[in-house]
């Protein structure tokens, strides 16, 4: 079969800036000949698909995760997070060598490489679980949303004010989320602008957890032993709970929603053969490492301050950010750094997802309906997930645990997506002559299977603690 047949590319920045286009593989190629500084240095201005997957993983199921590892086992699974992204990274770097390497699809790459039945699984899948996380985001930007407000004004309304405070928010936000999602498929001029602004939120929320920690340090509550101890991975909680939270962290930092994401967005930008070496940049230090330092920083804010093992480990008080921030304030800090500074960052998370998701489902939705992204029905796609605003008044009645094995759920789906991503990676009819051979075949397989292996073992250790 023809292999020039299979879809190709996308038109958000290609069709709209091609000279803009054509000046940054220029660039591109002037930086391959400077030294590794001058090359990182000139990597960061061009980066973006990267740090769209920061701001989707921040998120509803970050945000629980952490609060419960801090707040029933303070620093002892500060390892989690930081071991889920690094082996994410490894196939997300494989999905980024494919996709730039060819240009072509992933969805069309599956139905013609490994079967249409993959393709659909990881489609439908990625879009299930896309409107699952959804849910929690809206209920938890307005609930902190309404706490800051409580925070500075004093104000208590009635049942009946709340639910309209509560309605009235979700609905600002989710007209803000939509305008900003529809400026991806303007042009290059809103796909950067859109990146930027991305940019922006998970800079703020790193900015947020860490004043808060910073305030913290000062007062002395941190015992820098245990914290640096917790990146080791020297505990593994048994208990239905705990290895609820250990999934939930390992689904949240990589997610099948996720992995369909990613290579989208690189066609969205344009990048080809001449970006891989500006991808793996990109995802170093526009994915790893933005995640890590902010998840680490809300484990480590709630670990310092509200760690009660017998409270929140027995389960007998429901732990929500509201609640956390509220339990900042009575260890001591301030309102400022408790209700207003912690409540911007995790409004900031879930704002960043929610904008993210509505752009999975555009582009989901286009392929599994076979609709050319842009335009209309472009647009129409990216607001499936929207119902989900109803989660501002429904959330007080289905509890925020409900994010933890919403999560834990969703990760079972991501074998699909990377057992997938490694069998093309050794299809010479899909990568051709850009198929790895020799060594360089060999280092990937191994790091790939052994991503696949700890993806596998832990939703095998998820279930088993189940029983």
């Amino acid at each position: 079969m023809d292999r020039n047949d299979l879809a190709k590319g996308l038109p958000m920045f290609t069709a709209s800036a091609p000279e803009v286009l054509a000046k940054e593989k220029a660039d591109l190629a002037e930086l391959q000949r400077k030294g590794f500084l001058q090359r990182w240095r000139g990597y960061f201005s061009k980066t973006g698909p990267g740090w769209l997957q920061s701001a989707l993983v921040l998120g509803s199921g970050s945000a629980m995760a952490s609060l419960f590892a801090g707040a029933s086992l303070q620093y002892r699974l500060l390892w989690v997070q930081p071991l889920a992204m690094v082996l994410g990274i490894v196939m997300f770097a494989a999905m980024s060598y494919q996709t730039l390497s060819t240009g072509v699809r992933p969805f069309d790459a599956m139905k013609r490489y490994i079967h249409p039945v993959v393709a659909w699984s990881w489609a439908i899948g990625a879009l299930l679980a896309t409107i699952i996380w959804h849910l929690p985001q809206y209920a938890l930007a307005a609930g902190m949303t309404e706490d800051m407000i409580k925070a500075v004004t004093g104000w208590e309304p009635s049942s009946v004010a709340q639910t309209v405070l509560l309605i009235g928010i979700g609905l600002v936000v989710l007209v803000i989320s939509t305008t900003f999602v529809w400026c991806y498929s303007s042009g290059y001029r809103g796909v950067r602008f859109y990146e930027r602004t991305l940019k922006g939120l998970v800079w703020m929320i790193i900015l947020a957890f860490l004043l808060v920690i910073v305030r913290t340090a000062i007062r002395g509550d941190i015992e820098w032993g245990k914290l640096f101890k917790g990146f080791l991975p020297l505990y593994i909680p048994t208990d239905p709970r705990g290895a609820s939270i250990v999934m939930a962290a390992f689904s949240a930092a990589t997610g099948i929603n996720a992995t369909f994401l990613f290579p989208y967005t690189l066609l969205a930008r344009g990048w080809a053969k001449e970006h891989r070496g500006l991808s793996r940049f990109d995802l170093i230090t526009g994915m790893l490492l933005p995640f890590c330092i902010a998840t680490s920083l809300m484990v480590i804010a709630t670990g310092c301050t509200i760690y009660d093992p017998v409270q929140f480990a027995a389960g007998s008080t429901k732990l929500s950010p509201t609640a956390a921030a509220a339990m900042l304030e009575s260890a001591g800090l301030s309102m400022f750094f408790s209700r207003i500074v912690f409540g911007l960052g995790i409004v900031g998370m879930a704002l960043s997802s929610i904008t993210m998701h509505m752009l999975i489902c555009g582009f989901a939705a286009c392929e599994v309906f076979g609709v050319e992204p842009g335009g209309w029905r472009y647009r129409l796609a990216c607001l499936l997930p929207a119902p989900a605003v109803a989660g501002v008044v429904l959330w007080k009645y289905l509890g925020p645990w409900v994010a933890i094995p919403a999560s834990a759920i969703c990760g079972l789906m991501l074998p699909i997506a990377f057992i997938a991503f490694f069998i093309l990676n050794n299809s010479k009819r899909y990568l051709g002559e850009n198929k790895p051979t020799g060594v360089k075949a060999l280092v990937w397989n191994i790091a790939m299977l052994i991503s696949i292996g700890a993806t596998v073992a832990s939703i095998v250790y998820y279930l088993v603690s189940l029983i």
